[in-house]
């Protein structure tokens, strides 16, 4: 793994402090950032959830934003659940976690770049026995990204998966706003000060709402000023 100038390097696992706070946008927009700088990038997706067989998912969503990446999908499930929840009801069987470490280790060693991105939180259950995407970082030996939202109530999910985080040995490569709004309240104002307190990590970003609905050159000049040069782009760290 190499940190400095450049996009980042190696595996990284995206994480969120629950669902909905921009994951997706957030693994598309540092895949870009890595194909801008000459890299070639994998976004792995363990399961997908809520989506129907043959329709897109996240996975559909990273390509059209970032562009020419590899895209493994591992499971489907098309309950909007859970992974282990939705397995369960569509009679299908769980994420295989050795499958997946294989996998990954297998893109990690033909690109330069392999995202995993996880499906809600870090502790989300892959299968029946509490398996998570935590598990998974420990296997892999990764780092991992917190993507957080970014009003009332974050300070205290963020804090308690950055907990999660280091009472498994993980290191939490910072944090990232997922989707901050045009017009912030003043939760989210003030969070933006005091997210990485509460994380313990560095606040590595913060991506504007709706930048999902970007056009490909758009979208990269948008995640270039808006996250940290540690993944790829120019924004400054707060002090």
């Amino acid at each position: 793994m190499t940190v400095g100038s450049t996009s980042y390097r190696g595996i990284l696992v995206v994480t969120g402090t629950g669902t909905e706070v921009g994951k997706t946008v957030t693994t598309a927009a540092i895949a870009a950032l890595a194909l801008a700088d000459g890299a070639t990038v994998a976004v792995v997706k363990p399961a997908q959830t809520g989506i129907a067989a043959g329709e897109p998912g996240d996975l559909a969503d990273v390509a059209r934003l970032a562009g020419d990446v590899t895209c493994v999908e591992y499971a489907r499930y098309p309950d909007p659940l859970a992974p282990a929840t939705a397995a369960r009801r569509a009679g299908l069987a769980p994420i295989d976690l050795d499958e997946v470490v294989a996998g990954v280790r297998g893109l990690a060693a033909t690109h330069d770049l392999v995202l995993v991105e996880g499906a809600g939180g870090l502790l989300v259950w892959f299968d029946e026995v509490g398996t998570n995407l935590g598990h998974l970082a420990m296997e892999l030996r990764a780092p991992v990204l917190v993507v957080a939202a970014a009003g009332l109530g974050t300070l205290n999910a963020t804090a308690l998966t950055c907990e999660a985080l280091r009472v498994r040995g993980l290191d939490c490569l910072g944090v990232v706003v997922g989707s901050f709004p045009a017009g912030p309240d003043l939760a989210a104002a003030c969070n933006l000060a005091d997210l990485s307190g509460v994380a313990a990590a560095p606040l590595l970003g913060v991506l504007p709402e709706k930048l999902g609905g970007a056009a490909r050159p758009a979208f990269l000049d948008a995640a270039r000023a808006a996250l940290d040069p540690v993944l790829g782009g120019s924004w400054p760290l707060l002090s």
